[in-house]
């Protein structure tokens, strides 16, 4: 038994320390951030298999994910799917990520000390986005000597316009607690905790990406109906980010988050059918439709698209009639759930579907009666990146995937340690 004991100790010690550092290989190392979530998963099968401990499997939304993957893999199989063997192996290892969640909640966040830490890494992490946003718009440059992107977008650590999405993930479970623990302070610390919803809302505006702001202040706004105490901080930080929209009009180096937020947006709207989303889309539900019960297999949009029998438009184009032809291709469809259909049908999106509420409706238990601002803050990440009517990036992609699975397990684990009747260690949620 103290064998045992000493084993089980090791491999959750291994599985923590991979998990700390699994922010800085998403924001910078793909290929890091890959290994780390598989070996994650592979420490948390041997712990299962030492204690001879499967209870986990009988989870609620573990089973529903297992039913969304293995359809999901029915469909990439060469006889179905036109992917080939390469889709059929991608759809396969997309189970690293549902078992790297489960490992989350039931063995290597399990603690309060294992919690606190994940959560001072993702503080950090947060900071480092934002910091290096702000001294990109201050100096022009950021850290690492890269100038503001191309259109005027601000990148922060990274070369390429994609700061906006990671940060929108990490305020609200990392800032959240910061203002509900000053509305605890008096009329001073109320007034701090009312600058930092500013700040972070106004952060995201500086940084030009129409979706990401708009989701922070979704984000914002959902913390709000679940924490009453944030209601009028929150109208008041969505008010100045719109004031800080309408400055940037008038400001030389505010400009490009204007012509982002503003000038882009009413462009696209204006013909949003023959924007480029517009046609994106198209083609996702062309796909879709035709292939109705498998879909195409995993990476389906990318493998489809050029087919030219999916070059159709909108009825009554005349800008687009063949759909944008080639134009309209890329590796993924935009949006999570037409993802999910391209690759496996109407069947996968209804899994798919089915999988995300399962998740949302474990974040959500107890927030009513025990609103907790982490908690608070992890189900409105959560929501954010699953809300149907936005632009994403492809579900199982490294720097989207690998900080949504790992915010995901923290709210899982979160959840059950606070469950009345599911205390951590003793059987599956649900």
């Amino acid at each position: 038994m103290a064998e045992t004991a000493r084993v089980i100790l090791w491999l959750d010690r291994i599985a923590l320390a991979l998990v700390l550092v699994l922010p800085a290989f998403v924001l910078h190392t793909r290929a890091a951030g890959e290994i780390d979530i598989a070996v994650v998963g592979v420490l948390f099968l041997l712990r299962c298999a030492v204690l001879r401990d499967w209870a986990w499997l009988r989870a609620g939304w573990v089973r529903i994910a297992a039913l969304w993957w293995g359809w999901q893999v029915v469909c990439s199989l060469p006889f179905i799917g036109i992917g080939g063997t390469a889709s059929l192996v991608q759809a396969l290892l997309m189970v690293r990520y549902l078992v790297f969640a489960a490992a989350l909640e039931n063995a290597v966040l399990a603690t309060p000390v294992a919690r606190r830490w994940l959560q001072g890494v993702l503080v950090a992490a947060m900071l480092y986005i934002a910091g290096q946003c702000w001294l990109q718009l201050l100096t022009g440059r950021n850290l690492w000597g890269y100038p503001r992107y191309g259109d005027g977008s601000l990148s922060g650590p990274f070369y390429y316009p994609r700061a906006g999405a990671p940060l929108a993930r990490l305020l609200p479970p990392t800032v959240l607690p910061w203002i509900a623990g000053l509305l605890e302070g008096g009329a001073v610390a109320g007034l701090g905790a009312a600058a930092l919803a500013m700040l972070a809302i106004g952060t995201e505006v500086l940084i030009g990406q129409r979706m990401p702001t708009g989701l922070t202040v979704f984000a914002f706004v959902v913390a709000a109906l679940l924490l009453p105490r944030l209601r009028r901080i929150t109208l008041a930080a969505v008010a100045v980010g719109a004031l800080v929209v309408g400055v940037s009009a008038v400001t030389p180096m505010l400009r490009p988050a204007y012509d982002h937020l503003v000038t882009k947006t009413v462009q696209q709207l204006a013909d949003f059918p023959d924007s480029d989303y517009g046609l994106i889309y198209l083609r996702a539900a062309i796909i879709t439709l035709d292939h109705p019960l498998f879909g195409q297999g995993f990476d389906g949009y990318r493998n489809a698209c050029p087919d030219k029998r999916y070059f159709r438009g909108w009825a009554l184009s005349v800008a687009n009639p063949d759909g944008g032809g080639d134009k309209s291709c890329n590796i993924h469809p935009h949006n999570h759930y037409a993802e999910a259909a391209t690759n496996a049908g109407i069947p996968g999106l209804i899994l798919f579907g089915a999988m995300v509420w399962s998740w949302l409706a474990r974040l959500a238990r107890g927030l009513g009666t025990r609103p907790d601002p982490t908690r608070v803050g992890l189900f409105a990440a959560v929501l954010i990146n699953e809300w149907p009517i936005s632009s994403m990036g492809g579900f199982p992609v490294m720097e989207s995937a690998g900080l949504f699975f790992l915010l995901l397990g923290y709210g899982l684990a979160l959840s059950r340690s606070t469950d009345s009747t599911s205390p951590a260690g003793s059987r599956p949620s649900t």
